[in-house]
């Protein structure tokens, strides 16, 4: 892994190395641009791509998600849905002790999410006037689960689990991976229909409604730049949970880390895609050597080295810091999806962490523990965007509805300053609406 020392290129020096590109910034392989081009016969960009099929769906509603899961993933559809039966009996297909695995992460995400949940509240103001706060779960929720190479029943259970929580009336599923797995924790986490959809028209589909899929109130789950840029591309239209790129993950470490740790955590990431970024920012050079070394020896052992060779030469990096301080200065502007404090005192660091989706303290909480097991969602925002987004939980689906209750006699005590306000404003009839009441 590439190191850099901040006391010799210098902290701006640093930080230009911690910007990473944004979700609509990553660059199509030739691969994918030849395969595009040949679908729609010209070489599109991925916005252009995705805004013509989320056109088309919005326009023509099945035949256009038929037409584009035929011509991009070569499946020819007929029903959508998967059907009940196929998801009740998946279970079955599941090795025990992964079942069981399952079942327990489920748990302890509902439990930690049903921690979450806000409560309505009343107040009361002069003679028997209210104000007020109602909490309202979403109606229908759609879930995007991703195919590709991988199955991911974890990420089931992080979407569904949180809408459950909150009260959600339905809840839809796409995924273009419908394997056992997925079909299984989508069933133990309360899913109430499935349809065997991904991409960029899954996206649409849930947003605008077809004559298969219902139309949602909003949209989570994470997926590739096409699935992202639709949410992107769909948003006002209902409402998503975030604009996710590539995983990442950034580790501060001191001279008490155990590096054959820290390089595991750093590859953890690395697996995912070519496009995630592994970070550490340490406070020994000597630390740093022998992560760097680790690292490299560890990877050899990977089944899925390729990728997680070309995410380490592509987006790996290893900063030697002057202190903990410029450590955590350097996080906050990396603003990370992952953040573990590999330090000998952790929770002393911990007030000055601003910014990270989700913060893993100590050598015995690695990132895998949050991404499947203990409870917290994994769904959390990444390429610097945890400055302002929050990881998903269960008030991503829910609304604050005010509540207004005033007698006559608390309005006439008001109206005067009420009526000013809006003469104030110009907006005369607003002021005649209280004046008439008095």
């Amino acid at each position: 892994m590439k190191i850099v020392n901040s006391s010799k290129i210098g902290r701006a020096a640093v930080e230009s190395l911690l910007i990473k590109k944004s979700f609509d910034e990553v660059e199509l392989s030739p691969k994918i641009r030849a395969a595009n081009k040949k679908i729609f016969g010209s070489d599109l960009s991925a916005v252009e791509i995705v805004r013509k099929i989320v056109s088309d769906v919005r326009k023509l509603g099945d035949a256009a998600v038929i037409d584009y899961t035929k011509k991009i993933d070569g499946v020819q559809l007929t029903s959508f849905t998967v059907p009940p039966e196929k998801i009740n009996s998946a279970e079955k297909f599941v090795e025990p002790k992964v079942l069981a695995s399952i079942k327990l992460a489920a748990e302890n995400i509902r439990r930690f999410h049903a921690e979450q949940l806000p409560k309505s509240w009343i107040t009361y103001r002069g003679e028997n006037s209210l104000l007020g706060q109602a909490i309202i779960p979403l109606d229908r929720v759609g879930v995007y689960v991703p195919g590709g190479t991988a199955a991911y029943p974890s990420s089931v259970l992080m979407n569904i689990i949180p809408a459950k929580v909150a009260g959600v009336r339905e809840v839809i599923m796409c995924t273009p991976n419908a394997n056992p797995h997925v079909l299984a924790a989508a069933k133990i986490a309360g899913v109430d229909k499935i349809f065997k959809i991904g991409g960029a028209q899954a996206i649409a589909a849930m947003a605008f409604g077809t004559e298969q899929i219902p139309r949602v109130n909003k949209i989570v789950g994470p997926g590739n730049i096409f699935v992202t840029l639709a949410k992107k591309e769909v948003y006002g239209h209902c409402d998503i949970d975030m604009l996710a790129g590539p995983s990442e993950i950034l580790i501060i470490a001191d001279d008490t880390a155990n590096p054959i740790y820290a390089a595991a955590d750093l590859l953890s990431q690395a697996e995912h895609d070519p496009l995630a970024c592994s970070i550490l920012i340490t406070t020994s050079q000597s630390l740093a050597e022998k992560i760097s070394a680790q690292v490299d020896e560890q990877l050899q052992k990977l089944p899925r080295k390729e990728i997680a060779a070309a995410s380490i030469e592509r987006n790996g990096l290893i900063v030697v810091a002057e202190n903990l301080d410029e450590a955590a200065d350097f996080a906050n502007f990396s603003a990370p999806e992952h953040l573990e404090l590999l330090i000998q005192e952790p929770f002393a660091l911990l007030p000055k962490i601003k910014n990270a989706g989700a913060i893993f303290l100590g050598a015995y909480s690695p990132e895998p523990l949050g991404d499947y097991l203990a409870g917290p969602n994994h769904v959390l925002p990444t390429g610097g965007t945890a400055k302002f987004y929050s990881v998903l939980n269960v008030e991503t689906f829910l609304k604050r509805t005010s509540l207004i209750s005033y007698t006559q006699k608390d309005l006439l005590a008001n109206a005067a300053d009420i009526i000013r306000l809006a003469n104030a404003e110009g907006l005369t009839a607003h002021a005649n609406a209280i004046a008439i009441r008095t």
